[in-house]
């Protein structure tokens, strides 16, 4: 009965937590960061508090993921290296998706309507996919500070809001983004069901720091983005200090 109190308080937490996150989708694009170039400064710092949060916290968790699957899968020669493979599975998963999204930009003009739409929603889907397992991950006490990771997010969702409205335009903004923060919400709900199940959570966080990399450089190196790098150091230097010292 003790316990009641605090665990209510740390739900309540959680699920104001699920909420903020869904909302960045909804309130990015009157935010004014997005569309430029050069580059905003502001999504610049939030791309380098992604990565720091990916190399100081997801990583070691990666780590222990692959553990887990060493233990839950067959013994074979590379299963201690399956935490890592997934990994790499979610950077080449997102590295083709953006590959796909250039393609469709390019050729927009010689695509027909229902190729066009097919495309979006692949990479909408896709992206909703990714969503709903940081909304699964909320519940996750082993990455640490809900609000550290929280803010960690919050700032990578802008950054994958401006690409994604450079990609689709009106079309991410009409429907899009409210499929996106409606798949945060239902990852949290996920979460809250299976109660943190612990296979799953050693897919989930390998491929979402895969992702997380390849989604904030693919945004920050193209030399047509006129990227600001010290913004971007700075942002990943800020926060894996906050991250060590917290």
């Amino acid at each position: 009965m003790l316990s009641s109190g605090p665990l209510r308080s740390e739900t309540a937490l959680t699920i104001a937590a699920a909420i903020a996150l869904a909302a960045v989708h909804l309130l990015a694009g009157r935010l004014g960061v997005g569309g430029r170039i050069p580059r905003s400064r502001w999504l610049s710092i939030a791309g380098g508090v992604s990565v720091a949060y990916v190399f100081v916290h997801l990583l070691p968790e990666v780590r222990e993921a692959a553990a887990t699957l060493a233990e839950r899968g067959p013994a074979t020669g590379v299963a201690e290296h399956h935490g890592y493979l997934i990994a790499l599975l979610g950077f080449v998963v997102f590295y083709g998706l953006e590959q796909l999204a250039r393609l469709t930009t390019d050729d927009r003009r010689r695509e027909d309507e229902t190729t066009g739409a097919r495309l979006f929603w692949v990479h909408v889907g896709s992206f909703a996919a990714y969503n709903g397992i940081v909304g699964y991950l909320l519940w996750d006490r082993e990455l640490g500070s809900l609000f550290l990771f929280s803010v960690a997010m919050a700032l990578h969702f802008l950054v994958t809001d401006d690409g994604l409205r450079t990609h689709h335009g009106a079309t991410y903004h009409r429907r899009g983004r409210w499929v996106l923060s409606a798949a945060v919400i239902a990852g949290f709900g996920a979460g809250y069901v299976l109660e943190e199940t612990e296979l799953l959570l050693a897919v989930f966080v390998p491929f979402l720091a895969g992702g997380i990399v390849l989604n904030v450089i693919k945004e920050e190196l193209p030399s047509d983005r006129e990227s600001r790098f010290w913004a971007f150091a700075g942002g990943a230097a800020g926060y894996a200090v906050l991250l060590l010292f917290v």
